[in-house]
């Protein structure tokens, strides 16, 4: 179990900024969703992170700042599924999972028995045990997305990053997908922290949402309090029912302009 927090992490793109000071603490075991329309800046929380983009501010986990540790400890600590992935071709299944386990075999080492049984096991739990030996430019856009999702929760890292994870799946593996996920998190206390297009996915799965708009903070909370129609008018411009179900569940529903 671990604690992810951002200090003012601001990003820049040239003279755009992408990402004004934003500072979050997800605590350990939350799950923590980035909504907001194409350009808010979610992607970009996420890539800075992992550091993928360049930042200012400061990322800690567990109260030290992440850039103190070596590139290997900080792959032990946290897996990111990014929102377009690079995907060798000619790897198996197989294959590409056990690269989640690169964090924990020494340079000259080969991978363990434990981490097979740890790429066994996740391709098990996702039904993906047929792509195992199939090449990854055989398989489908969903078919590999489902193995990048793979790949992530093999590297059994405490605090888990997802970008758009569920965007090429069907209705059926993304609630495959997502509930994997969400009993890891119950099981192990994995810290998550998802950025996602679905909103009542996003809703139904994260503990609080966040709305970015032009890299900025406009709306947190509960799902309950976050979506709503005249919040989602306002930042997306569009026009939705909201509903909320018995069980707590938000349905955010389009429906078309008068």
């Amino acid at each position: 179990m671990s604690q992810l927090e951002l200090r003012g992490v601001s990003v820049t793109y040239g003279r755009a900024v992408a990402v004004a000071p934003f500072t979050e603490t997800v605590t350990s075991g939350e799950w923590l969703g980035l909504i907001g329309p194409n350009g808010a800046g979610k992607s970009s929380v996420l890539r800075a992170v992992v550091g993928l983009v360049g930042s200012t501010g400061d990322v800690l986990v567990d109260g030290e700042v992440l850039t103190a540790r070596s590139s290997r400890r900080r792959a032990q600590l946290i897996a990111y599924v990014p929102q377009e992935p690079l995907i060798p071709d000619d790897m198996t299944g197989a294959e590409y999972v056990l690269l989640g386990r690169s964090p924990y075999v020494g340079y000259f080492s080969s991978p363990t028995r434990h981490d097979r049984q740890s790429v066994a096991g996740v391709l098990e739990r996702l039904d993906l045990g047929p792509f195992a030996h199939r090449r990854l430019g055989t398989l489908s856009g969903g078919e590999r997305q489902r193995l990048v999702i793979a790949r992530a929760l093999a590297q059994e890292a405490p605090i888990l990053l997802l970008d758009e994870p569920t965007n090429a799946l069907d209705i059926g593996h993304q609630q495959q997908a997502l509930e994997l996920v969400a009993r890891l998190r119950a099981e192990h206390g994995l810290t998550v922290v998802s950025a996602m297009h679905d909103l009542t996915l996003a809703g139904l799965y994260s503990d609080r949402l966040v709305l970015l708009h032009a890299g900025l903070r406009v709306a947190a909370g509960p799902a309950a309090e976050v979506l709503q129609a005249g919040t989602l008018a306002e930042f997306y411009g569009v026009h939705v029912n909201v509903r909320q179900e018995a069980d707590g569940t938000v349905v955010v529903i389009p429906r078309r302009a008068v």
